[in-house]
């Protein structure tokens, strides 16, 4: 897997960011410091570390790889596994040779840049292969800590998303970027973006209003997303912009392209839906009848209780059928833009499309064109953890009890 000359740009910036926060001494564990000055005292001796992860990952080790070149340039990497391939949990991702000093020192960076990129990255993968079809869009910034955060989370999925593509051909994956630092990642020098519910409510609430504005302002945007949720009227909005977009304007024959965003709040239906029209519209969708045989369906034919007690069941119920952004949701809104006429319409789909909610949306043959997501992120911070241990000292293999698989 190799990277453009602007992609190593943005992992050479981390080294930056990392530089700016201060002496190295300063951003370590206080005991790799105390070992590092014990050691220069002492004698410095040539040391092996072994890198793992506690959960299956996808590899997505050039951050660390590179953080280790820089700080400790005499020190020797050696990969077990390539950039994008799936390892799983407890599997030696590197091992790095070189001085005692130098390396302990390091060490509390090259764990914070080891776990985190890794499983963002498994979670792209997954999101990417369970609905092919759709482009996604790195919407996570905002959910980030800043510039190193975002620059690790961006790097994951964009190896995350590779490593679909080279799964399956017919992957579209992740295209681009809702920030212009980490758009190179995904083939384009600036960030994506449609509109906000804040410029929807700068122009009275009215999403064609809004629209308008966007287009007004921003003529060379080559596609209009409007954001059709904000006055719990997601069809009407949608076929009002659509109608402005194709029959008044005719931006279509201009080059430009047309899409909605859906991203219903979670605690309401979206317009036109309750529960039961929800059902309704899955099993027509998918040629099956009742609740209980959708979600075996979806399920993939594992018979099921329908029970509140069963909380996997409860949660695929409250996607395909349940308020804000569900597969009904999105049916919908494909079948009133189909009707009237706006088959090119793309619908944007967005609201927490983590691996789960991605996986139950492929499985339903939901029809969304494009996802805007950050959910690719951990899920807990427990996840990123990696660990490193020393597996020999001066060529003499020696570790813990209990990490002998580290040998």
């Amino acid at each position: 897997m190799t990277l453009s000359s602007a992609q190593s740009q943005i992992l050479d910036r981390m080294i930056t960011l990392v530089e700016a926060a201060g002496p190295i001494a300063a951003q370590t564990d206080k005991y790799f410091t105390n070992t590092a000055s014990i050691v220069a005292e002492n004698g410095d001796m040539e040391v092996t570390f072994a890198v793992f992860m506690r959960r299956r990952v996808v590899a997505a080790l050039e951050p660390v790889v590179r953080l280790i070149k820089h700080f400790a340039p005499e020190a020797k990497v050696k990969r077990f596994v390539s950039e994008g391939e799936v390892v799983p949990s407890e599997h030696k991702l590197i091992e790095i040779t070189g001085s005692l000093q130098q390396l302990s020192e390091i060490e509390t960076l090259i764990l914070q840049k080891t776990g985190f990129p890794c499983v963002a990255a498994n979670n792209a993968y997954e999101m990417c292969l369970a609905i092919p079809a759709a482009g996604f869009m790195d919407m996570h910034a905002r959910h980030g800590s800043g510039a190193e955060m975002n620059i690790l989370a961006a790097y994951g999925a964009k190896v995350g998303s590779e490593a679909a593509r080279a799964t399956n051909r017919a992957v579209k994956g992740f295209i681009g970027s809702s920030q212009d630092l980490t758009a190179p990642f995904f083939g384009s020098e600036m960030g994506m973006g449609t509109m906000p519910h804040a410029l929807v409510g700068y122009a009275g609430g009215d999403v064609l209003e809004a629209m308008k504005l966007f287009y007004k302002t921003l003529p060379e945007a080559t596609s209009l997303i409007a954001l059709v949720d904000y006055t719990g009227q997601e069809t009407a909005d949608a076929l009002r912009c659509a109608r402005w977009f194709y029959d008044e304007e005719k931006l279509d024959r201009r080059g430009k392209s047309f899409g909605i965003r859906l991203d219903t709040h979670g605690g309401r239906f979206a317009e036109g839906l309750d529960y039961e029209k929800s059902v309704e519209a899955v099993g027509n969708w998918l040629k099956v009848r009742g609740e209980y045989a959708i979600v075996e369906q979806v399920l993939g034919g594992r018979t099921v209780q329908l029970d509140p007690n069963n909380l996997l069941v409860d949660k695929v119920r409250r996607i395909l059928f349940g308020k804000g952004v569900s597969v009904a949701s999105i049916i919908h809104a494909r079948g009133a833009l189909d009707q009237a006429g706006f088959k090119a319409a793309m619908i944007v789909g967005s609201s927490g499309f983590d691996p789960q909610k991605c996986q139950i949306m492929g499985a339903a043959k939901a029809p969304i064109d494009m996802v805007g997501t950050g959910s690719f992120l951990p899920a807990t911070l427990t996840e990123t953890y990696a660990t490193a241990d020393i597996i020999a000292y001066n060529g003499q293999a020696r570790v813990k009890i209990g990490r002998e698989f580290l040998l």
